[in-house]
């Protein structure tokens, strides 16, 4: 993910929220975002905490 603008990728990830349906999908996109919440800095974490709350849900819809 070097290259990675995390305002606009945390951005890109709220609006196609609502298109991740599929656990691969959801899975992927967490993991990017977890990663991310890593080297990010510390004022950008709290939307990035929002984010990994929001596609933690939906993997565990996607469970059910």
């Amino acid at each position: 993910m070097s290259g990675i603008d995390p305002y606009a990728y945390l951005n890109q990830v709220s609006v196609k929220m609502d298109t991740l349906l599929h656990r691969e999908q959801i899975e992927t996109v967490l993991d990017e975002v977890e990663y991310l919440y890593e080297v990010i800095d510390p004022e950008l974490q709290g939307e990035a905490d929002v984010i990994i709350a929001m596609l933690r849900k939906r993997l565990q819809a996607a469970d059910d």
